[in-house]
């Protein structure tokens, strides 16, 4: 890992998923989990403060980045619940089988390498009848908007610590095997098109 994925993305990607906007999706999405979590690329612990601790026993931390940890400092010293690191990629979650009570993910399935194989690791470690809560965006459903999306992406992942902008995030979901109960997409407001549009939703794991 080189010195810009190490130190100079970190600042970037926690400046950016620390925005206004984004803070209003993750505050939708992280005081629903429940039980035992397992939030897949915790990054910088913007979450720790958010979830509710009279509702969260345990959050298992996944964050491959030694960078992204060690931002995370701060907020891990001030969670209000007990969190644990992983520190192994998405598609490796060193977890027993139906282990975890909630799944999170926020801003975090389009930097996935392989998206459908982390998402078999999720659907593993998931309780039957646990839920998988997400805010993330990805494809949009306007075809010129899309185009873009395709267009700019081999570029911008190369940058932007392997963000897809082109990733059809409730489909993935849906494919993995998981079931929605709640899903919406929409574009943000005041955010550029080709990187607002945004999906939030809770999908469960069938019992």
């Amino acid at each position: 890992m080189g010195l810009y994925d190490d130190h100079v993305l970190p600042i970037v990607i926690h400046a950016v998923c620390s925005s206004p906007l984004v803070m209003k999706m993750r505050a939708r999405a992280v005081p629903r989990c429940a039980g035992v979590v397992l939030e897949v690329g915790a990054g910088s612990g913007i979450n720790f403060a958010l979830y509710d601790p009279a509702l969260v026993e345990k959050v298992y931390a996944l964050e491959p980045s030694a960078g992204m940890r060690r931002r995370a400092r701060r907020n891990l010293a001030t969670s209000p619940v007990p969190v644990e690191w992983l520190d192994l990629p998405g598609e490796q979650i060193p977890l027993a089988d139906n282990s975890v009570d909630t799944v999170l993910l926020t801003y975090t399935l389009c930097t996935i390498p392989d998206a459908p194989a982390a998402l078999a690791q999720m659907w593993r470690v998931l309780k039957p009848g646990g839920a998988l809560i997400y805010a993330e965006h990805g494809l949009a459903p306007d075809a010129g908007v899309a185009a873009w999306q395709h267009r700019i992406t081999p570029t911008w992942k190369q940058f932007a610590g392997g963000c897809h902008l082109n990733r059809p995030i409730a489909q993935l979901i849906h494919d993995a095997g998981f079931v929605h109960a709640e899903q919406d997409a929409a574009y943000a407001e005041g955010s550029p098109r080709f990187v607002g549009h945004m999906f939030t939703g809770l999908a469960l794991k069938p019992r």
